[in-house]
């Protein structure tokens, strides 16, 4: 082996050992060079920050997400059995309106399929079954339907008028029925209202025959509004009786609601009364509708301070917004602590127009469902600008920045929604601003988005 081959051996050794040797240590160095150096921070950190960031977010709107769902399920149960009782009601309201128009054949057709879907009605229509199969001329059919009746609700209000028909029923001849063969009821009603104002001893029973027996829902309407309209004391006691649950559930609820509407200082006690002794929750709703219609908001907000029953709080709280009771409702908001009814006080609130407390409850109100809530009935009333930029800037919950943003949609408001849109740093809510902006169609919003896209 010559020198020169010895050299360049152990060089070609040498260096190998020593790339080897020096690799980790190289490997170290640009690691902890790196790592240190100002630069790669600004670059690498920041994105990773950023990264985590987004991840949070990411998990708080799933969150959100699977909270709204849970929402959405619950609020579809409660539409699905809406409907069904809303089905029901359209059922009956339309049986009854071809009772007055004497389609007695649609009539009984319609009061079948509500029986046989048995929800809470099945005994009224059942009496209205036979009643209008009775007016059809088929007696035997209106006798087997009263006869399900007597078995199946023997201890229902609408016992005495099924009794009443049932003796028609029996007495009639069994020759078919005609329409135009009837008694005109509306002159029957006619010369009874015209003896009620001459002599109302001899009206009275009269009309009480005629609530009490077979006669077609229109003809009992109508004497019932009589007996309403009169200021006899006898006839206040046949209507309290009535209005108190003494007939039939229908008859109530329309003497409750004539209370109501002729008002004043005894009815309003009645009322009260009938509210306290009555453990129908239908009842007791119609009287909460009745102290609205007589605009009194007193007995309104005691019940919505005194009520157990979530049901008729809610309706009491709504109808006290109805009649304005702004500041009645104010005072319930700071006393109640119940999430769900401040969420009910809200939207009466917003039925009594007042953006006012609206606005202190989106700024000041810990819970953000609520604060929500009440974004999105200043944007229904077409938030003021002022209101909502404060609570837009002032706010941190993302979910509720987001409501705003809603409600300046809502409002038809592209000017805050631009506002927005120039000064959001944080990319989403920007977008969202943008994509809000991109539905409304109006001047501002298109010039805005022209500008966007001239960049």
């Amino acid at each position: 082996m010559t020198i020169g081959n010895s050299v360049r051996k152990t060089s070609v050794v040498w260096i190998v050992t020593g790339a080897l040797l020096l690799t980790p240590s190289a490997v170290w160095a640009h690691r902890f060079v790196a790592g240190n150096l100002p630069g790669s921070v600004s670059l690498q950190d920041p994105q990773e920050a950023q990264d985590k960031e987004q991840e949070r977010r990411d998990r708080e709107q799933e969150a959100r997400d699977r909270e709204q769902e849970k929402r959405d399920r619950e609020q579809e149960a409660r539409d699905r059995a809406q409907e069904k009782l809303d089905r029901l009601q359209e059922l009956y309201d339309d049986g009854r309106e071809d009772l007055d128009d004497e389609r007695y054949d649609q009539a009984q057709a319609k009061f079948k399929e509500l029986a046989d879907m048995n929800g809470p009605q099945t005994d009224a229509a059942l009496y209205w079954k036979a009643y209008a199969e009775n007016r059809a001329g088929k007696r035997d059919t209106a006798l087997a339907t009263i006869a399900e009746f007597k078995k199946r609700f023997s201890q229902s209000r609408w016992q005495k008028d099924v009794v009443a028909l049932e003796l028609e029923v029996k007495q009639s001849s069994g020759q078919p029925a005609k329409p135009e063969q009837q008694s005109d009821e509306e002159l029957k009603i006619l010369a009874i209202q015209g003896l009620m104002n001459s002599d109302p001893e001899r009206a009275m029973p009269l009309l009480e025959k005629v609530l009490n027996g077979p006669g077609s829902p229109k003809e009992k309407s109508k004497a019932l509004f009589v007996l309403a309209q009169s200021g006899s004391p006898q006839a206040k006691e046949v209507l309290g009786r009535i209005a108190s649950g003494q007939s039939n559930p229908e008859l109530q609820r329309k003497a409750i609601e004539y209370l109501g509407t002729f008002g004043g200082k005894r009815s309003g006690d009645l009322l009260a009364q009938i509210y306290a002794n009555s453990n129908d929750t239908n009842a007791k709703r119609t009287v909460i509708r009745a102290f609205m219609i007589s605009g009194d908001r007193e007995r309104l907000f005691n019940l919505a301070k005194s009520e157990k029953n979530e049901d008729l709080k809610r309706e009491a709280i709504r109808n006290l917004g109805l009649t304005g009771g702004r500041s009645e409702l104010q005072q319930l908001y700071q006393s109640d602590a119940s999430p769900e009814a401040k969420k009910e006080l809200l939207q009466a609130l917003f039925l009594s127009g007042d953006s006012q407390k609206l606005a202190q409850v989106a700024l000041e109100e810990k819970n953000p469902e609520l604060r929500r809530t009440a974004i999105r009935n200043m944007g229904l009333m077409g938030g003021k600008e002022p209101e909502l930029k404060a609570i837009y800037e002032k706010e941190t919950d993302r979910s509720v920045k987001e409501e705003v943003l809603n409600a300046y949609f809502l409002g038809g408001n592209a000017s805050g929604l631009v506002a927005i849109a120039r000064a959001e740093k944080d990319h989403d809510l920007k977008k969202k601003a943008v994509e809000k902006l991109s539905l409304m169609g109006s001047k501002e919003a298109n010039d805005f988005l022209m500008e966007l896209l001239q960049k």
